[in-house]
């Protein structure tokens, strides 16, 4: 594929805002995890015995009053992490150069704005939902999407993308469709998701959630943690002497194998990394760092060791962050991808939090030590139910 170059990108997470944050946190190994204080709605329930990456502030942000009918707390964090590493300044910058019409945007979710909803059911007023959240918008799937839309001005295609864990890896695949088919000349792309009910409660039926800090790869991890999450990119076609980072290729695959467990051999893990070197036309041998899905789930953490086995050589240095900023679900993929660049930036290769023991599976490509060097290309790997994969390669420009 055509590289596209990256103009912007940041994350806001339980680490902080923006990107100085996330790496500062990676440096000094200093985890964003902590014990669950997200309030419970449901009447006679307590909070979930666990761990969780919680974005400090939200509740005192305030959408501007414009934006008065968006009003959730999923949005706030969509707002709260435009406003970060310059990003809103470089959209419009790029609305500018290309008009508003031709910048698409493609934001990733898992849970959209269901907290809010939540909310509403557990005040309801006469079988009604409150006035306050009485918001058309808010309790709709595309609520991520529209609204990034809206307060950007942007008017070019606007999709949401919702496949679990791998929304916020797949916008990267999404936007370059649509700048090949001509459909946009740039792609503000991005993911956010915060934490309700629904995730905690959610996922702990699936017996997936630790009661402690979690623990990717390890011999005796026992689950996730939780996390939130907001960031976003801005890609647009490379020209002559660019120095951006960049997109270098994508892979997507869907095993479907199982809605909630991964293929035992990793086939749809290996599919779309393989894809994804291919499209960047790179050897597993080129990638110098790769940010794995790494859930600290048994079954994910040992399928994907398998896989990156399978596929390179000793030399990778491969790592999940999770242990860091919990699992973001729906942005993961742009949380990793910023962490994945900030890698290709800075040198500064991050190990794995919490971790102590290898799980037997792994190969001497997951490092649990963090490292610094320079690379020339990293890739990130997002996984989602049902076996819904992808995989990105990100790079320098070539010569």
């Amino acid at each position: 594929m055509a590289p596209l170059a990256i103009r912007a990108y940041t994350a806001t997470t339980a680490l902080g805002r923006g990107r100085d944050a996330q790496l500062q946190a990676l440096r000094e190994r200093r985890g964003g995890l902590r014990r669950n204080d997200l309030p419970v709605l449901a009447p006679g329930h307590t909070a979930l015995d666990c761990w969780i990456g919680r974005v400090d502030g939200l509740e005192a942000v305030a959408l501007p009053p414009e934006w008065a009918e968006w009003e959730c707390r999923n949005n706030r964090l969509a707002w709260l992490a435009l406003q970060q590493d310059g990003m809103r300044e470089a959209v419009a910058a790029a609305a500018a150069r290309h008009g508003a019409e031709r910048v698409a945007v493609v934001i990733g979710t898992s849970t959209a704005s269901i907290g809010a909803t939540e909310e509403g059911y557990a005040r309801l007023e006469h079988a009604a939902l409150p006035a306050d959240l009485q918001l058309p918008m808010v309790h709709i799937p595309h609520s991520p999407g529209a609204f990034v839309q809206a307060m950007t001005g942007l008017r070019g295609p606007c999709v949401t993308v919702a496949t679990a864990c791998s929304s916020s890896a797949k916008v990267f695949a999404q936007a370059a469709r649509l700048m090949a088919a001509d459909l946009c000349d740039a792609a503000l792309v991005g993911g956010i998701d915060t934490l309700c009910g629904s995730v905690l409660f959610g996922f702990n039926s699936l017996q997936l959630v630790s009661a402690d800090p979690c623990r990717p790869f390890d011999a005796a991890r026992t689950g996730l943690s939780l996390g939130e999450a907001g960031g976003y990119a801005l890609l647009e076609r490379t020209h002559d002497g660019d120095t951006a980072l960049q997109l270098h290729g994508y892979g997507e695959s869907s095993d479907a194998h199982h809605m909630s467990t991964p293929h035992p051999q990793g086939l749809g893990a290996q599919l779309a990394m393989r894809d994804a070197l291919a499209r960047a036309g790179v050897e597993p041998a080129d990638i110098g760092y790769l940010n794995l899905h790494g859930t600290a789930t048994p079954a994910n953490d040992s399928v994907e060791a398998l896989a990156v086995a399978a596929l390179f050589p000793d030399s990778l240095h491969a790592s999940s962050t999770k242990g860091w900023t919990g699992h973001t679900l729906g942005a993961a993929g742009i949380v990793e991808s910023v962490i994945a660049l900030l890698a290709l930036e800075h040198g500064e290769l991050p190990g794995i939090l919490n971790s102590n023991t290898p799980d037997p599976a792994c190969g001497p490509q997951i490092r649990f030590a963090n490292a610094r060097r320079d690379i020339a290309h990293a890739m990130n790997n997002s996984f989602g139910f049902g076996g819904n994969n992808c995989s990105l390669v990100f790079g320098r420009p070539r010569a």
